[in-house]
């Protein structure tokens, strides 16, 4: 069955254009023109993935992905992938703060949309043979890949999909210092621009979920000039 999308965009040339490339490439998308249709849409209906644009006729693009965010389960953790013809990285990174996965300025190649869709949309495979399915102990904190959860003291942290794969990628490679090209590599599948800040952001927010102290971090660590390692030995 061919994965749903929502995308919440006032551009209707734009979206009809989206619909049906992304529908020549197997995905069912639905399009809503303003907030309100959009969010009304999300609480009716279940969806793999959002495209959310940054500027809409009803409502700022960065207060929807915080609302959304705050609908509580699934939508807490539901991908959001934000567009936007504003080139200014302040709201990109605002964007990231709020709970995006990932950003895309306008004018975008569908292709690319495509690739970075493909990418926040991956999932394990839910093998329990597979090692990688067995859940990950590190003091209090526990992360199950298979049921896609990380809880801290036996509390569930809610994480966005694209901050789950990162925690993911660095708890599987514990005590190793990874760049910040290897976790961008490991966590889409895909070789970005090194110079892509994107992921301190998302680093700042794994960091309020999980440790006590995120200004004095213990679990993952920064190493200047290096990148960041996640701390095998942590507290009990």
């Amino acid at each position: 069955m061919a994965q749903r999308i929502l995308m919440i965009e006032d551009d209707h040339r734009l979206a009809a254009m989206v619909v049906t490339y992304l529908a020549s490439n197997g995905y069912d998308v639905i399009h809503a023109g303003t907030a309100q249709a959009g969010l009304a849409l999300l609480r009716a209906e279940p969806f793999a993935l959002v495209l959310l644009d940054l500027m809409l006729p009803d409502a700022d693009g960065l207060e929807l992905c915080k609302r959304i965010r705050a609908m509580g389960a699934p939508l807490e953790s539901i991908p959001i992938v934000m567009l936007t013809a504003k080139g200014d990285p302040f709201d990109r990174v605002v964007g990231l703060e709020l709970g995006a996965d990932d950003y895309l300025p306008k004018p975008f190649e569908p292709r690319e949309l495509l690739a970075r869709m493909r990418a926040v949309l991956r999932r394990p495979a839910l093998d329990t043979g597979n090692p990688k399915s067995a859940a990950l102990q590190f003091g209090r904190l526990e992360i199950d890949p298979a049921a896609r959860l990380v809880r801290v003291d036996g509390k569930e942290k809610p994480l966005t999909a694209y901050q789950f794969d990162l925690l993911l990628a660095l708890a599987e490679r514990a005590g190793r210092v990874l760049s910040r090209e290897q976790l961008i590599d490991a966590v889409k599948g895909e070789a970005l621009e090194p110079f892509d800040r994107s992921i301190d952001v998302h680093i700042g927010r794994l960091r309020a979920a999980i440790e006590d102290d995120p200004r004095q971090p213990r679990r993952i660590i920064t190493v200047r000039g290096s990148g960041y390692v996640f701390a095998k030995v942590q507290d009990a």
